[in-house]
């Protein structure tokens, strides 16, 4: 029994309940079942799932149900409601096929060697974008001492396993110029900086005895150019506020951590049929992982099953407005899978989508000193945008595994989107990074208490031949 945990923990994140199992079979069996799908709302009793389970109390009983926490834009007055029906919407993935991650593949497979192959591809990609922006000359090593100040090119990182800090920077450098050779950092005679392990940088210093770089300055990567797209829906302008342009996202868990009954989906499904969105935008856990039923082994369905309830549930409770969403169930019309991460096309706005906490992780990791940006959540943002990455992090969360193979050809940015949306456990925000309107909406449940979720206003128009985001208003409202 011993050998086993061990396996097992081997392959799951910490918990902060034992995940201890019993060699005895459950005291009530898994009922031989079928659901019925007559009404969504009655999928998810209690004993669908667990043998012992209840709505939440501290849920059920809150008392400030769609107040408005967050607010973004300049349009007053707005009804929150769209046409439904998706007006004509059309979801699709931005760029071609094969720059789209649509098909399953093999993964556990990767070589250290190739995982090395792929960093010091992105190293040389932006590295070309250094040069290019700031019109640097070519690169020296990082190895070779230099009297005379000297641009070097690399990847941030630290001297240790522990948190980053101005005394354990390294610079890792290329390949073509520094062979991959590592110099650790002096950011005395920096006046200002934002670091994070696996940034790219270029950076101007004197390495007298060739064992240590003192920095002088700083070059990071630009963003990408935004979406120029032509198309109706969004892009055509209305006049007033609404007009179908109406999109609302949410982030799970559905359910609370001491109950799968599943309510907090309900409520938002009953938002989604009041107000009405062209485009309604989920992301998981529809089924938590970490959640108490789960780790203490007392669900009765496995886990794809009661992602496929949750999905019906979805379908069948707003078939009566036949709005478009995402991620779907099965091939419908006005239903869609897409991976993480994902850049989406909704008729010439775009949309970068990923449900990875990377605001979370960066957030620990990032070093900074009179930044010029006191707030972090935007110069984390900043990062993301400029590295050109929805994971910029090197090496990732240990909660998180990263196939870099994959990583390469499909989590990269491939033009700063019109909108990024970032879930995260963090503080719901919506921010205008760099023309970019970033959205975390929050999660629909924060342990047994109800969380929040966003709404956005979409209009594209042009002011004074220049493009605008579409983005005109958002808001973060409590379910």
């Amino acid at each position: 029994e011993e050998a086993e945990e061990e396996l097992l923990d081997a392959y799951t994140t910490p918990s902060k309940g034992s995940q201890k199992r019993t060699n005895s079979t459950p005291e009530t069996p898994r009922p031989k079942r079928t659901f019925s799908s007559r009404s969504p709302y009655a999928l998810f009793s209690p004993n669908s799932f667990s043998p012992s389970v209840t709505p939440s109390q501290k849920y059920t009983a809150r008392g400030n149900r769609g107040e408005v926490v967050a607010s973004f834009g300049t349009v007053q007055g707005p009804t929150w409601s769209g046409g439904g029906g998706g007006g004509g919407c059309t979801p699709k993935l931005f760029g071609s096929p094969e720059e789209n991650l649509t098909k399953n593949y093999k993964f556990m497979f990767q070589k250290a060697l190739d995982v090395r192959e792929v960093l010091s591809w992105r190293i040389e990609e932006l590295g070309d974008a250094l040069k290019s922006r700031h019109r640097l000359e070519d690169f020296a090593s990082v190895l070779l001492p230099a009297q005379e100040p000297v641009t070097v090119l690399g990847q941030i990182g630290c001297d240790s396993n522990g948190k980053l800090n101005a005394k354990s920077v390294v610079l890792d450098g290329d390949r073509e110029h520094s062979s991959g050779g590592q110099i650790p950092l002096d950011l005395s005679e920096l006046k200002e900086y934002s670091l994070f392990p696996g940034q790219i940088v270029a950076l101007e210093g004197t390495n007298s005895s060739g064992k240590s770089l003192v920095v002088s300055k700083l070059y990071e990567v630009t963003p990408r150019p935004h979406p120029r797209g032509d198309g109706g829906g969004f892009g055509v302008k209305k006049e007033g506020f609404g007009g179908g342009n109406f999109m609302v996202v949410a982030c799970g868990p559905y359910t609370t951590s001491d109950s799968v009954t599943y309510d907090p989906l309900t409520d938002l499904i009953d938002v989604i049929i009041r107000d009405r969105p062209d485009v309604c935008i989920l992301f998981g856990p529809f089924v938590d992982a970490k959640h108490e039923q789960v780790e203490n082994c007392r669900l009765l369905a496995a886990f794809g099953d009661i992602f496929k309830l949750c999905l019906k549930m979805i379908i069948e409770g707003t078939r009566s407005i036949l709005s478009p969403f995402f991620p779907p169930p099965t091939p419908h019309q006005r239903v869609h899978f897409v991976s993480d991460p994902c850049t989406l096309d909704i008729d010439g706005v775009v949309l970068g989508l990923t449900s990875t906490d990377v605001l979370f992780h960066m957030g620990t990791e990032e070093i900074s000193s009179s930044a010029g940006i006191s707030d972090r959540f935007t110069r984390i943002l900043k990062h993301i945008l400029t590295q050109r990455s929805y994971y910029p992090l090197y090496p990732p969360s240990e909660e998180l595994n990263v196939d870099y193979e994959s990583f390469y050809s499909y989590a990269s940015l491939p033009v700063t989107p019109d909108i990024l949306v970032t879930p995260s456990e963090l503080r719901y925000f919506v921010k205008d990074v760099l023309g970019c309107v970033c959205v975390n909406p929050g999660r629909l449940t924060k342990g047994q208490v109800g969380g929040t979720y966003g709404r956005l206003y979409l209009q594209r128009e042009t002011v004074a031949g220049e493009r605008k985001n579409p983005c005109g208003a958002a808001q973060v409202v409590r379910i």
